[in-house]
C-alpha cells in the first residue's frame, strides 16, 4: 500500500459521501414518504428526495454545509505502512475541499480565523482504532454543524439509567427544527466524558437493519413528539436510533447524544 493510494481513498469517499447517500438511508427517507399523512410534511419529503436525486445526478454536494471532516480509520494489526496515514488523510482532505469542492469550514474557536481548506489543529477528526487482520478501513463521515450544535451531554449517577431515554427524547424535542429533520440520532452510554461523545458518532454508522427493541421504543417516542420534517409536523421527525455501550467508572454514566440531520452522509472503503 502507498501514500498516493490512500490520498486518493479519501478524496473518492469525499465525493461519494458528499454526492449520494448510502441506500439504507435512502430507503429510510422513502418509506417516512409513503407513511406520511400530513401534506407539508410529504412535500418537504418529496423535496429531498429530489435533492438527493439530483445531487447523485449531477455530482453536486447533497447540501451547502459540507460539514467538518471526520474520519475514522480501522488499520489491520498485520498491515506494514512505511507513511504516516494521517498526513496522507490530511492530503486527501485538502484535494476534496478544492476539487469537489468542499465548503472550508475549519476555523480557529476563538479568532475565528478560516483557515480556507478544512485543515487545522485536530482537524480532520480521525479518529484510529487497530484491529484483527492485514487491511485499512476508512470511514469519512461529514458532519454539519446545524445538528451537531443541538447534540447533548449528561453525565448521569449510576441509579439514574432508567431516566436515559426520556434524556434521549428531550434532546431531540429541544432541537426541534434547527437540525433539519427527519434526523437520525446517535447515543453514546459509558467510558468517559469524551468517550461516550465519540460513541455517540460511531453509532451513526451503523445501518438502518440494525436497530434493537430497546433503540426502537426510544425512536417511537421521538416521532410521537410531532415535530416533523423541517419542524413543520409530521409522523416522521426521527428516522433512526443508533446506541452504542461501553464499560464505565462503578460511580459515573455518561451519556452522549450526537444528532445527524436527514443527510447522513457516509462512505467506506477497504483498502488492501
Amino acid at each position: 500500500m502507498e501514500y498516493n493510494e490512500v490520498v486518493n481513498a479519501v478524496i473518492e469517499l469525499f465525493w461519494k459521501a458528499e454526492t449520494e447517500l448510502e441506500e439504507d438511508v435512502v430507503e429510510a427517507i422513502r418509506k417516512a414518504y409513503k407513511k406520511e399523512d400530513n401534506e407539508i410534511a410529504k412535500r418537504f419529503l418529496k423535496s429531498i428526495l429530489d435533492n438527493i436525486e439530483v445531487a447523485k445526478n449531477m455530482k453536486l454536494p447533497i447540501c451547502q454545509d459540507t460539514g467538518i471532516p471526520v474520519i475514522f480509520v480501522e488499520v489491520g494489526r498485520e498491515l506494514c505502512l512505511d507513511f504516516d496515514i494521517k498526513q496522507a488523510i490530511v492530503e486527501g482532505v485538502k484535494i476534496a475541499t478544492r476539487e469537489i469542492p468542499l465548503r472550508p469550514n475549519a476555523v480557529d474557536p476563538v479568532t475565528r480565523e478560516n483557515s480556507g481548506n478544512n485543515i487545522g489543529h485536530y482537524i480532520p477528526y480521525i479518529d484510529m482504532d487497530v484491529v484483527e487482520g492485514d487491511s485499512l478501513k476508512i470511514t469519512v463521515f461529514p458532519k454539519g454543524a446545524g445538528s451537531e450544535n443541538v447534540s447533548s451531554l449528561k453525565m448521569f449517577l449510576p441509579s439514574q439509567v432508567s431516566e436515559i431515554p426520556r434524556f434521549i427524547v428531550e434532546t431531540v424535542k429541544n432541537a426541534g427544527g434547527k437540525p433539519c429533520p427527519p434526523v437520525f440520532v446517535g447515543v453514546g452510554i459509558g467510558t468517559t466524558f469524551d468517550g461516550c461523545a465519540k460513541l455517540a458518532k460511531k453509532a451513526l454508522l451503523r445501518k438502518m437493519t440494525e436497530m434493537d427493541e430497546y433503540e426502537l421504543e426510544i425512536l417511537e417516542a421521538i416521532n410521537k413528539l410531532g415535530i416533523g420534517p423541517m419542524g413543520l409536523g409530521g409522523r416522521t421527525t426521527a428516522l433512526g436510533v443508533f446506541i452504542e455501550k461501553g464499560h464505565c467508572h462503578t460511580a459515573s454514566l455518561p451519556v452522549a447524544v450526537n444528532i445527524q440531520c436527514w443527510a447522513n452522509r457516509r462512505a467506506t472503503v477497504v483498502l488492501r
